[in-house]
């Protein structure tokens, strides 16, 4: 069935049901049509990035086993951001997985408050709890079954918003994957007068300059509209791999710049 069709299934937006697929190695799309989920899976046990809603978990789930995998084979939960689309679920990940839960210490308290202390949806959308097993820290390795992947702390769309990295094989050649945490900025943030949160200005600044620095060859995200995904599906088989998109990467980054940088710059000029 197009993905098209099966997105008008749920009430939701962004999270109908989407084909479980193999991206690139052993990374795997495991999410909704645009609420994205990544399984990576090695010979000791697997690693999953963004819970979702906690109606997206059914998804997750019916994605890995549909891949072949078993869910309580995922020995890591991540999440790039702990606003309310990407954590809600993981609360029932875990208790469907049994995986340990990592976040960033910015992050940490909003997934253990379920949602109550994110500066900006806390009054307005909250999620089961859960706890956070361990702390990731800028730079951290997280190993699991020959595969590492790397920790880079990219704050601004959340305090604590992380971006992962990890080289895979593919046919002998090595690529460079970015899971991007996240760059929009939301509606109601604040980044002068009122700031959402004191620094976040800065934060943003220095979220977007790390995604700068990064090399790039696959380019993954939060939200599959961030690199194209309904379209790079569509166009798997048909030559080359259609996720391998530096270029894509680097103008996503550049327009995500421009707009925080005419955001803060519109509040500035206002607040004179």
């Amino acid at each position: 069935m197009a993905a098209a069709s099966l997105a008008a299934q749920s009430p939701i937006q962004g999270n109908g049901p989407f084909p479980a697929h193999n991206i690139v190695g052993n990374i795997y799309y495991v999410g909704a049509d645009d609420i994205a989920s990544f399984l990576i899976t090695t010979p000791s046990g697997h690693i999953l990035i963004n819970a979702g809603y906690a109606e997206t978990v059914p998804i997750i789930e019916n994605g890995i086993k549909k891949l072949g995998f078993n869910p309580g084979d995922v020995k890591i939960l991540l999440n790039g951001q702990a606003h309310y689309d990407h954590v809600a679920g993981m609360a029932a990940l875990q208790k469907l997985t049994g995986g340990k839960v990592y976040s960033s210490q910015r992050d940490a308290p909003v997934l253990e408050s379920g949602g109550v202390k994110d500066p900006r949806w806390g009054k307005e959308q909250t999620y089961p709890p859960v706890k956070v097993d361990h702390i990731l820290r800028d730079n951290e390795k997280i190993t699991l079954g020959g595969t590492t992947l790397i920790t880079r702390l990219t704050p601004g769309h959340s305090m604590g918003c992380t971006t992962f990295t990890v080289t895979v094989n593919d046919g002998g050649k090595p690529l460079e994957v970015v899971f991007v945490g996240g760059t929009s900025i939301n509606p109601g943030v604040h980044f002068v007068g009122k700031p959402t949160w004191p620094g976040i200005a800065e934060d943003f600044q220095k979220g977007l300059d790390v995604l700068k620095s990064l090399k790039c060859d696959v380019f993954l995200g939060a939200h599959g509209g961030y690199y194209g995904m309904n379209a790079k599906y569509g166009q798997i088989g048909k030559g080359a791999n259609p996720y391998i998109d530096p270029a894509g990467y680097r103008a996503f980054v550049e327009k995500s710049e421009k707009t925080f940088h005419a955001q803060l710059a519109s509040e500035k000029a206002a607040a004179k």
